[in-house]
Parts: C-alpha cells; structure tokens; sequence
C-alpha cells in the first residue's frame, strides 16, 4: 500500500514537472509578458534587457541570417538601437568553440551592440521563421506584435513602426 502510494505520488510530480517544462519552452505570443534578462554582447560587457523600457527586440536565429541584418545594421548607425528603443539579439547557443573564435571577433567589429544569446532556454522563448529576424513589439512589457525581417529584402524602417 505504501509502495503504491509513493509510486502515486512520484508519477503525480512527475506529471507536474513535465507540464512545466513544457510551458516554459513555449515561444512568446502576442499578450504574453516578457521576461527581462541578462546576458554579453559581443565585447563581453553584461547587458540587461528589461522589456519595460524598450519597444524592439530583434532576434537572429542562425548565422546567415545574422550576418545579413548586421550589414544592414552597420548602415544604420551605432545609435539606430537607442533611437528606437530596440535591441538585438543573435542566438550562438550551440555555435562549437572554433566557430566562435572566428565569430566574435567579427562581431566586434560592429559598432551597435551584439547581446549574444547563448543560453538555451532564452533562444527558445522567441518564435522563429527560417532566413529572418524575429522583431518582437513590445508594449508595457508585453508582446504588441510579432514580425519576421527579412533583412536583404526590406528596410527595417518599415518594420519598426
């Protein structure tokens, strides 16, 4: 009796935990409450996002993709991010060791800032469109609207309205 009650008890928490997991690996939709979160930017300096104070986040899921946006970013100036109150995010969880000896130096060229997503659960959060950059409106810290970039196509300007 006791066995089964622990057995019980075990496949209940169990259930529950996994019910979490799962929550938490779902993307942000619209109306959801951003997180604020910490992170480097490419010169190593720790950044933190508060989502209260910003109303873009651009996310870059692969490399080609985020070197496209960042040709793009370059024209645009290192203040374009502060102008509109946006920042950028580019994801190199799982980038192996020699791809980021190559990597972050380039991005050190930049001169707008990098925040370099290298954790996992944070990548997972934003949704995500194969060769665009998610930009994420944000509202009183919450999701006003999900977009895709297309950054060798369009002008961010018409994205960022």
């Amino acid at each position: 009796m006791k066995t089964n009650l622990i057995n019980k008890f075990a496949a209940t928490l169990l259930i529950t935990l996994f019910g979490i997991v799962v929550a938490s690996a779902e993307p942000y939709a619209k109306d959801d409450k951003i997180a604020s979160f910490k992170a480097k930017d490419q010169h190593d300096v720790e950044y933190e996002f508060k989502p209260s104070s910003m109303k873009y986040l651009l996310v870059s899921h692969d490399m080609e993709t985020g070197k496209k946006a960042n040709a793009v970013l370059t024209k645009l100036g290192k203040d374009y991010f502060t102008n509109h109150q946006a920042a950028y995010l580019a994801n190199i969880h799982g980038m192996p060791g020699i791809g980021r000896m190559f990597a972050i130096p380039k991005m050190k060229k930049y001169a707008h800032r990098i925040i370099l997503g290298d954790d996992a659960d944070l990548i997972a959060k934003f949704p995500e469109q194969a060769g665009k950059v998610t930009v994420i409106a944000i509202s009183d810290g919450k999701v006003k609207s999900i977009i895709y970039w297309s950054p060798s196509e369009e002008k961010l300007d018409d994205v960022l309205k």
